[in-house]
């Protein structure tokens, strides 16, 4: 455990939502991500534009990767979902 994931817990602030499995896909594409590197306000707003529905990670695993993939590359500015997530859990992390 890092010492700021110790302090964290010393101090009560740490909870299953920082758990990057546990974050909910509206916490983790929010409406500054997604305002940010694509032209919709939420991740809602993404999947729909692409006809997928999901609600949940697991959801978002049963998708598949390619059209995914495609829809990604065509609505933002990753490359391809694997990016895109990366790219979210980082910012998320940083906050």
């Amino acid at each position: 455990m890092s010492f700021d994931e110790s302090l964290k817990e010393l101090q009560g602030q740490k909870t299953i939502e920082e758990d990057p499995n546990h974050i909910s896909l509206g916490k983790l594409f929010n409406e500054s991500f997604m305002s940010k590197h694509s032209g919709f306000k939420s991740f809602e707003e993404f999947l729909d534009k692409g006809n997928f529905q999901a609600k949940t990670h697991e959801e978002i695993k049963n998708i598949s990767g390619e059209l995914l993939d495609r829809h990604v590359a065509r609505e933002t500015d990753f490359a391809n979902w694997k990016s895109m997530l990366d790219s979210a859990n980082r910012e998320y992390a940083d906050q």
